[in-house]
């Protein structure tokens, strides 16, 4: 029988942005940001001053691209960023807190203490035009990565980000997935091993639900009504939805984890839906997956989690190794 475990945590404590956004600092370093800046009239007669009143209009694709540009260049050493029209701007606080939660996860089988430096291999499944977690992951830990996508656009596009930030033509790497009904299948080869593997799976059923979606997220934002949504702010296709949506794409990827049990020491991925959580538990039960911890998030008023699942025993988790492979010696 599986274990479950269930922890909850706002911001993680490592997140660099606990707190308000320094505009100031952030448009010093990256200068077009002062262009979308501008002042929250709900803290107007508040007792703040006027930088921490200070604002974005998030319902603006362009403003969140350019926020995304300063925190990048500020926080990350990532100088030159940049996504195509149409696809995915994600926030960046969020994507940070997967990424120490995954930290975290890894200190947990080695001792509480991090393991950090490019021994560490992560895979990103469906790691988008934006490359972000591969970007966070190495910034912060110093980790590798393997990113994976269906489009070859979206590859494309990362490939130009790397090229353009030279230390991280060593520590990323890229595969385009053929055979979109598969996850890991032409991915992870039996000579590979993955400390952890991650992803922001599509979350709706069919491109009309997703573009419901993006105009309630927008209505949201701005308070007002709309019947459309803005490009640049809903994602692609294979980013925002597929057949059978979150559920049937995180039961694809147990599946196919339950392959590849003694490669990887953490399967992970968010679940947008907590209703889906225990039908995902029973699958995860069935490929005897050892153990399971569930991790909440928060970001503003949004929720979300992550799912992790192991198949090695504990004595294996503990045993599993950060070191850097000894060389063959012939």
């Amino acid at each position: 029988m599986s274990k479950t475990i269930t922890e909850k945590t706002n911001l993680h404590p490592r997140n660099l942005h606990k707190f308000r956004y320094d505009f100031e600092l952030l448009s010093k370093n990256y200068p077009k940001l002062k262009t979308y800046v501008g002042i929250n009239e709900h803290l107007i007669d508040s007792s703040e001053s006027e930088q921490t009143k200070q604002t974005i209009d998030f319902s603006n694709p362009d403003a969140v691209k350019a926020l995304n540009k300063a925190l990048l260049i500020t926080y990350y050493n990532v100088q030159n960023w940049d996504i195509p029209k149409g696809y995915l701007c994600p926030p960046i606080p969020g994507r940070a807190d997967y990424i120490h939660n995954v930290a975290d996860l890894l200190a947990s089988c080695n001792n509480g203490v991090i393991p950090e430096g490019n021994i560490i291999q992560g895979l990103d499944i469906g790691v988008g035009a934006n490359c972000i977690y591969p970007i966070l992951g190495n910034a912060v830990y110093g980790w590798s990565f393997v990113g994976t996508d269906i489009d070859d656009k979206a590859i494309d596009n990362c490939s130009d980000i790397i090229e353009a930030n030279p230390h991280l033509v060593e520590a990323i790497s890229l595969q385009q997935q053929t055979e979109a009904r598969f996850i890991f299948k032409n991915i992870i080869t039996p000579e590979d091993k993955f400390d952890f593997i991650l992803c922001n799976p599509p979350f709706h059923t069919s491109q009309e639900e997703a573009t419901k979606g993006s105009i309630r997220k927008i209505n949201n934002l701005e308070n007002i009504k709309t019947t459309k949504p803005i490009l640049n702010f809903g994602g692609q296709n294979a980013e925002l939805w597929c057949e059978g949506g979150e559920f049937r794409f995180i039961s694809q990827m147990i599946y196919e984890s339950a392959k590849y049990p003694m490669q990887c020491l953490w399967f992970t991925t968010l679940v947008a839906k907590q209703s889906h959580l225990k039908s995902i538990y029973k699958i995860l039960n069935k490929v005897n997956a050892v153990t399971i911890k569930t991790i909440d998030m928060a970001q503003g008023q949004k929720t979300s989690r992550i799912l992790a699942w192991t198949f090695l025993s504990e004595k294996q988790q503990n045993d599993w190794s950060f070191e850097e492979p000894k060389p063959i010696i012939f």
